[in-house]
């Protein structure tokens, strides 16, 4: 069995790798998953997550995570989303992988937006604009970085300015042209690509101000009651998931849907459908698209059998015993 920490996870898992890897799996035969979410409104919307994918034959992936938005608060500041992944064989169910779960589902989440990118965004994209500076934030600036490599400018806007500050900052020291911005709705209309990531529960980013041929990728509302941009940004757009699995939660489509201006019959395209070519995705460079990335567990398998198969290469498992003893 192996074993991978943080550090690991990371540096076995470079964005442009992961990318590549999750469109070939889902070019295949996407793998049956399932989710159980426990939630705790009284504290702070606290959250316990469970998800599975089932590779039949293959591999089995299960991710449990707590979600915990004041862990940041606390002191010292903890990680708001902490867990494990563990895999088992698809042919025993012996287990074979324990992997840290906050650092698999940052790059697995990243790495799914991403691809979302690569698909749909423009090939000469040059303005990239993160609304959120939380922990996920520097992994979308990379993985929408290594999807369009036209990239050249990061915008970074964030409630709390201070926060997006410091994120700017760490960008420019990798010698990237980062830089914190006030008004979200002045540099909503510069932007190519807008990846959001945060736990807004009003919409953040306006439709009205999209310029033709931006791409949004959304990432944050995974509830009916989250919102991360307004209808207006759904109506304009052809709509993209990178899975109908549990699209029913997603709060900016439920909110069009609620309002009468959008339809589930209306939605383009999941991942799978554009990596197999049965939608062609963008077809003008004035089109604008939207990506609603919801998760889901198929994506957290693919991301484990890449670790599982890269730590394969470089290294012998911790144990060899399905009973645990070393």
């Amino acid at each position: 069995m192996y074993f991978a920490d943080g550090d690991r996870v990371h540096a076995l898992l470079p964005y442009p790798v992961l990318i590549d890897w999750l469109g070939d799996r889902l070019a295949g035969v996407v793998p049956e998953s399932t989710v159980s979410i426990a939630d705790e409104p009284e504290r702070g919307g606290n959250q316990f997550v469970t998800l599975v994918g089932w590779q039949k034959g293959e591999l089995i992936a299960v991710k449990m995570v707590g979600v915990f938005p004041g862990n940041l608060q606390r002191q010292p500041p903890e990680a708001s989303i902490q867990g494990l992944v563990c895999a088992f064989s698809g042919e025993t169910g012996a287990p074979v992988l324990v992997a840290d779960g906050e650092a698999l589902t940052f790059r697995k989440t990243a790495a799914d937006s991403g691809l979302g990118a690569k698909l749909l965004a423009r090939a000469d994209a040059q303005t990239l604009l993160v609304v959120g500076a939380g922990g996920l934030a520097p992994h979308m600036v990379a993985a929408h970085r290594a999807a369009r490599p036209s990239i050249e400018r990061v915008r970074i806007w964030n409630r709390t300015i201070g926060r997006a500050q410091a994120l700017a900052a760490r960008l420019r020291e990798d010698g990237i042209d980062a830089e914190a911005v006030n008004d979200l709705d002045r540099a909503v209309p510069d932007a190519d690509v807008i990846s959001c990531v945060t736990m807004s529960e009003r919409p953040l980013v306006r439709g009205a101000l999209l310029k033709p041929g931006a791409h949004l990728d959304l990432v944050g509302s995974y509830l009916p009651g989250m919102r991360e941009c307004d209808e207006e940004a759904i109506v304009r757009a052809n709509v993209f998931v990178n899975s109908r699995r549990g699209i029913e939660n997603a709060g900016d489509l439920v909110n069009a849907i609620e309002k009468g201006r959008f339809a589930w019959t209306e939605i383009r395209a999941d991942a799978a459908e554009l990596c197999t070519k049965a939608h062609a995705g963008r077809t003008q460079d004035t089109e604008i698209t939207v990506y609603k990335n919801i998760g889901g567990g198929q994506f957290d398998l693919f991301a484990a059998s890449c670790l599982l198969a890269r730590l394969r290469e470089r290294s012998e498992p911790i144990s060899t015993n399905v009973h645990g003893r070393t």
